[in-house]
């Protein structure tokens, strides 16, 4: 991928193709593997001066990008997801719809998101709650999905728990495991419960993700680790939000955060 310097990038607007390429280059997303397309996935031909973010491209978002005058939409979760179907019928059909009718192209990054060492969901999690990262929670992993962190000085799960509700303006699902500190903290936003078997391989004392299922509960207390499910959204919302400032300050676009509330 291409190389970009700053005089390739500080002239607005830019087409919808360029601010890929730039994305695409600062992601490296061509490393991933990932279950959606990373990138541009609507094109609508309007050359871009002002995005909008947010977690999900829903049609709010849409509703609120038209609101703002965007040329374009930046998200963690766009659409054309494996195995969903491909006439863009329906809802699908409505969302892609209104965005080539407002001239609004689409930009998502999934696990380029997740992943990144600097804007990536688990970084900004890590940093809001006042955690270091250590090691990743795969060492294998070249592009690591999950990490592991530490506070700087053990801490209970009832002031971890206060930590994370007034960081993400919400409480948390705590599964307790009876420990009196944790010190040793896995941690991988959105829908990654099942790796909590890893973070006790990897002598993890708590795991922190956004969703939990009903195994999970059973696998929490089994395995003697404290669970802490904090919503898939709300885990996410920082990923976006900081590759939305990069872009404000790297490129001059005019960069708006909308956060679509969701529950879940």
């Amino acid at each position: 991928m291409p190389t970009f310097a700053p005089s390739q990038t500080n002239q607005l607007p830019l087409s919808p193709t360029t601010l890929a390429d730039f994305l695409d280059d600062y992601l490296q997303v061509s490393a991933f593997d990932d279950y959606c397309p990373n990138g541009l996935q609507v094109d609508a031909g309007v050359p871009i001066t002002r995005i909008v973010t947010g977690v999900t491209a829903c049609e709010a978002l849409i509703d609120a990008a038209i609101a703002e005058d965007a040329q374009a939409i930046l998200v963690h979760h766009g659409y054309f997801w494996k195995g969903e179907p491909a006439p863009l019928t329906g809802m699908k059909g409505t969302r892609v719809r209104k965005l080539m009718q407002h001239g609004i192209s689409l930009l998502a990054y999934h696990l380029p998101l997740d992943a990144h060492r600097v804007v990536g969901n688990n970084v900004q999690l890590a940093r809001a709650l006042g955690l270091t990262l250590v090691e990743p929670l795969y060492p294998t992993q070249k592009h690591p999905i999950g990490d592991i962190a530490s506070p700087p000085v053990a801490i209970t799960p009832a002031e971890f728990t206060a930590n994370l509700a007034n960081v993400l303006a919400r409480q948390p699902l705590h599964i307790a495991s009876g420990r009196a500190t944790l010190q040793r903290i896995g941690i991988c936003t959105g829908g990654a419960q099942d790796m909590l078997e890893q973070a006790a391989k990897m002598g993890c004392d708590a795991y922190i993700s956004g969703e939990i299922s009903e195994r999970t509960t059973h696998q929490a207390r089994e395995l003697g680790l404290d669970y802490f499910a904090c919503g898939h959204h709300a885990t996410e919302r920082g990923g976006i939000q900081a590759l939305g400032e990069y872009l404000r300050d790297m490129l001059g676009l005019a960069v708006t955060f909308v956060d679509i509330p969701n529950p879940a």
